[in-house]
Order: structure tokens, then C-alpha cells, then sequence
């Protein structure tokens, strides 16, 4: 199947996707990129500013938003931007910190909570292993391949990661040689990579 061929996996969360989950564990990998790159993360506002709001993620991530003039607000006006609202948030990423392009209001959202809880995604806790496991569609991928995009590419496969696998901060999005892209997911013990496809849906996670 090539560097980029396929391993199937079973398990619940990807519709008709067959899986294999191995236990066993290895260090949670909860470091950012290397630098700043496009990605975003999805919560509960906990409070607000003239510069900004803090979010919680599902999994209790606190994650920092700073809001500039160029930033867009959807799903309704600036104002709706308040403590208590479920909100997507898609920008700059550097490490908690979040610079908004896009603040997505999430209209009786509940951050995340109900689908992080379906795709079984593990919070971070300091000194855990990672469990050594896969569900849906994985590439034959290492880590380090590809290419850091951004632009409205990478927010569509952002937006599509968060919606099935929150929780985490997805702090960069890279597409990989088969054209398909690979978001990196941090701040949880599992899972850290999820896979999109090019049609912009989620077909695994590991």
C-alpha cells in the first residue's frame, strides 16, 4: 500500500471502521509544535475582557483567547461571547494561547463534552502513560512528516477534528503526501493525532 498505506482498526465512534487497539503505553506527548501554527480548540467561556476570554475544554484545559480587530465572530454577533457559552475558537496557536481569527458560537453547545466522552478521549495527567491504541483509519504515518498549512484549509480540518475528538488543543495542521492531513492534538493523554480526511471529515485517531 505504499509509505501511506492503510491499517484498519474497530472500535466505537467511526461508523463501519474496523480497529485494532493494543495495549500498553508510552509517555503522553502533551508538547506543543515548535512554534506558533494555525489550529484552535474548543470549550465553555469562563470569563471575559476587553482583549480576549479564557476557555475551559472539555477535559479542563484552561486555554487563553486573545481577540484582535481581524477577528470574526460566527454563529452570532461579538456580544454572545459570553461566560457560559460553548465556542469554537480557530487561530494562531502558541502552547494555552490562542489568537482568533475565527470565534465560533456554539448555540446550546455543551464544549465539546458529549462527543470528547464518545471518542473516549483520556485528560492529561501528569506522569500517565498514553495508552497504545487506534480507532478508525490510521496512515502509515511518523511524526514530523509533511507540511504545516494554515489558511481555511487548516480551520476545516480543525473544525472537523474538534467536532469529534475535543477536548485537547489542536495546535497544528499538517498534510500529509497523500494529500489527507493529520491534526496534532495536545494537552490530553489521548489521543494526539487525528486523521482528516480530504473531504474534511474525521476517518481516525490514535
Amino acid at each position: 500500500m505504499g509509505a501511506y498505506g492503510r491499517k484498519w482498526v474497530m472500535a466505537a465512534g467511526l461508523t463501519g471502521a474496523l480497529v485494532a487497539v493494543t495495549l500498553g503505553g508510552t509517555s503522553a506527548s502533551a508538547a506543543p509544535a515548535a512554534g506558533p501554527a494555525e489550529g484552535g480548540a474548543t470549550g465553555i467561556v469562563e470569563s471575559t475582557s476587553s482583549s480576549g476570554f479564557t476557555l475551559t475544554t472539555a477535559t479542563g484545559v484552561k486555554v487563553t483567547v486573545e481577540e484582535t480587530s481581524a477577528t470574526k465572530t460566527v454563529g452570532g454577533p461579538a456580544k454572545a461571547v459570553k461566560t457560559g457559552v460553548s465556542v469554537l475558537v480557530l487561530g494562531t496557536v502558541d502552547s494555552a494561547t490562542v489568537t482568533a481569527t475565527r470565534v465560533v458560537v456554539q448555540r446550546h453547545g455543551d464544549g465539546g463534552a458529549a462527543a470528547a466522552e464518545a471518542a473516549g478521549v483520556i485528560p492529561f495527567q501528569q506522569g500517565t502513560p498514553s495508552p497504545d491504541k487506534s480507532v478508525g483509519q490510521i496512515p502509515d504515518y511518523t511524526e514530523g512528516e509533511g507540511t504545516i498549512i494554515g489558511g481555511r484549509t487548516a480551520d476545516k480540518a480543525v473544525k472537523a477534528a474538534q467536532a469529534v475528538v475535543p477536548g485537547g488543543i489542536d495546535d497544528r495542521v499538517v498534510q500529509l503526501a497523500d494529500g489527507e492531513y493529520e491534526v496534532h492534538n495536545i494537552s490530553v493523554n489521548w489521543p494526539h493525532h487525528v486523521f482528516v480526511s480530504k473531504d474534511f471529515e474525521v476517518v481516525g485517531y490514535e
